[in-house]
């Protein structure tokens, strides 16, 4: 993966997370993005969590600390691609936004993208078995975490899968088929473009595998993106282009 380009793309690498301490915080994000309009600056974003507390948080430092982890997670700053892909998917396609969440959060997360085929891998109605779960992650961040960190990983990384409708299950975290819209299958697509993929290797890339389709129904999602004028798309007859430059826009379009 060329690190370099995929960074400026927005997103992120490294042996730390959010995850340690928070999920992807899908609630508040919704309740961020309904309420700051577009466009805006990263700074509208941060003073509409600190200075105007519209997560109703209970102290300062409460709020800052959301406005960091918020933007550790999805950046909130139009100058980053990977955001202005997101703010417009999340206007263009709500029932797509659990799916946009998690995707968003897999691209700045180490910690959460660790995961990924662990759970990725559970048939539906499996079990995710928490040692295995563990197990699994303490393999992919070596030493790096203490047990007592790592615990609250897996119980946060599986929350976030959770409210990304991949498990369910309070205790017991079950698998079952995530929901995504065609808001989800255009930006996984646009995922696999910036890290170089294109044509056919896109619809069975590691971002579209969180769509839970085979190749053939993400080709469709990727159609009925086309229809909704995310992305450009030509599928059939052999032939898969696919180009989803129309995604990023302009900066003043968050």
């Amino acid at each position: 993966m060329p690190e370099a380009r995929v960074s400026e793309a927005g997103l992120r690498f490294g042996d730390k997370g959010t995850h340690t301490s928070r999920t992807i915080m899908l609630t508040e994000l919704q309740e961020l993005l309904a309420a700051v309009e577009r466009p805006a600056d990263r700074g509208v974003y941060v003073s509409a969590i600190v200075d105007h507390n519209i997560l109703g948080k209970h102290t300062a430092a409460s709020r800052r600390l959301t406005a960091q982890r918020l933007t550790e997670l999805y950046g909130l700053d139009p100058g980053i691609p990977l955001f202005r892909v997101l703010r417009r998917l999340w206007a263009a396609d709500e029932g797509s936004r659990p799916v946009l969440a998690l995707l968003c959060a897999l691209a700045r997360d180490p910690l959460l993208r660790a995961t990924v085929d662990t759970v990725l891998s559970l048939p539906v109605g499996g079990e995710l078995v928490r040692s295995t779960y563990v197990a699994a992650l303490r393999e992919a961040v070596g030493d790096r975490l203490n047990e007592a960190v790592l615990d609250k990983v897996a119980r946060n990384t599986a929350s976030s899968w959770a409210q990304a409708g991949h498990l369910e299950g309070r205790v017991r975290k079950i698998r079952r088929r995530a929901e995504p819209g065609p808001g989800a299958a255009a930006m996984a697509l646009w995922l696999g473009g910036v890290e170089g993929l294109a044509g056919e290797h896109l619809l069975s890339c590691s971002w579209a595998r969180v769509l839970d389709r085979s190749a053939a129904g993400v080709a469709e999602l990727a159609l009925q993106a086309r229809r909704l004028g995310l992305i450009q798309a030509r599928i059939g007859g052999g032939v898969v282009e696919i180009d989803t430059k129309l995604l990023e826009g302009q900066q003043g379009g968050c």
